[in-house]
């Protein structure tokens, strides 16, 4: 009877693998040694995601016949130094978040795929976010970070979004790439913040040969408070050499604004890379306008096709009040701020 039972358990496993076209468990684990360096206090820590965020996840795509295809996407955040889990938010406000465990707060998505393109749900970047990052020649991971990004006044939702309906063109446009994103706060209808959380974002794109250009606009509802953002950013590559840059600008209503840019590049070198940027940000506010401008430069060395080593060292200069530090270290407004990292990532 046992065996009977081990037998049929067996087969359901295998008919729901069969039925299943793919599932890929993949990660990224990248130990930091990261310093700062700041006019109140400086910090020395073994930290994660210097070159690439540390992560966990599994995917898995089902063809449906006729062209249409599901899809999932699970994706975890990990500080590999100290085994705990990421955090993330649950409405798009700033509400405490959730963390420790096992969080799937990078991504956790299921999509139906087609001809039409894909219709995406759950928590995942925003189309502001993407300029960002991809403009960005570090990624916007460790202390190379885009100002633009340190600095921003975006709000919960700079970078992802819970509760996300998300649409995205087909690839197969000419080069030209698309996706619009509602995302929702998910409050009760009586109450005076119902709107808090909700948004509205688009992104459009033409990247073709060397050429890589994108707008995204955002609009995130709070309480006498929207935040609007849009922002611009491109990349060409001179094969020995890729050049980006990116303009970005938050809006608070009724409350301040922020502005900010970047340029930098990628080169190669042999089995590496040479990265270098200089971002700059400014708040307008009452009085002179905080501004922090930074430079960085890193070089990443490719051990294998999933294993590297990196170095980056920065420097901000703060004006009129800004505070910003590098790399968990404290300086005090209009004083600078230095920092660098070293470590080792590994794919899988």
């Amino acid at each position: 009877m046992k065996k009977s039972l081990i037998a049929l358990a067996v087969l359901a496993a295998s008919g729901a693998a069969m039925a299943q076209s793919s599932v890929t468990l993949f990660g990224v684990v990248d130990a930091t040694y990261a310093y700062g360096n700041g006019s109140v206090a400086n910090k020395s820590q073994l930290t994660n995601s210097g070159y690439n965020s540390s992560r966990l996840g599994f995917r898995g795509v089902e063809d449906l016949g006729g062209g249409l295809s599901a899809s999932f996407w699970l994706e975890a955040g990990l500080n590999n130094d100290n085994g705990t889990g990421g955090s993330t938010t649950l409405n798009n406000q700033t509400t405490a978040p959730t963390q420790g465990g096992l969080v799937f707060n990078r991504r956790s998505t299921v999509s139906l795929n087609g001809g039409f393109g894909e219709v995406r749900l759950g928590r995942d970047y925003t189309p502001q976010f993407w300029n960002l990052t991809v403009f960005d020649p570090f990624g916007t991971n460790g202390v190379g970070t885009t100002q633009t990004l340190n600095s921003s006044l975006g709000g919960p939702t700079t970078i992802r979004a819970s509760n996300a309906i998300g649409y995205f063109l087909p690839g197969n446009l000419g080069g030209f790439y698309g996706q619009a994103q509602y995302y929702m706060g998910e409050n009760l209808s009586n109450v005076a913040n119902k709107k808090d959380g909700n948004g509205l974002a688009l992104r459009a794109g033409w990247a073709n040969g060397p050429i890589n250009v994108a707008l995204a606009v955002s609009q995130t509802k709070f309480l006498n408070a929207d935040i609007k953002a849009w922002n611009l950013g491109g990349q060409y590559d001179f094969g020995m050499a890729k050049v980006m840059a990116h303009y970005n600008s938050d809006d608070i209503k009724n409350g301040a604004e922020g502005q900010g840019w970047l340029i930098g590049g990628l080169i190669p070198v042999g089995a590496g890379e040479i990265r270098l940027a200089y971002s700059t940000y400014e708040v307008d506010v009452a009085g002179p306008d905080p501004r922090s401008n930074k430079f960085a430069l890193g070089y990443v060395h490719n051990l294998s096709k999933r294993t590297a080593v990196y170095a980056t060292a920065a420097a901000v200069k703060n004006k009129n009040g800004a505070a910003q530090a590098l790399n968990g270290s404290v300086t005090a407004a209009g004083r600078n701020s230095s920092g660098y990292d070293f470590g080792i990532r590994h794919s899988f």
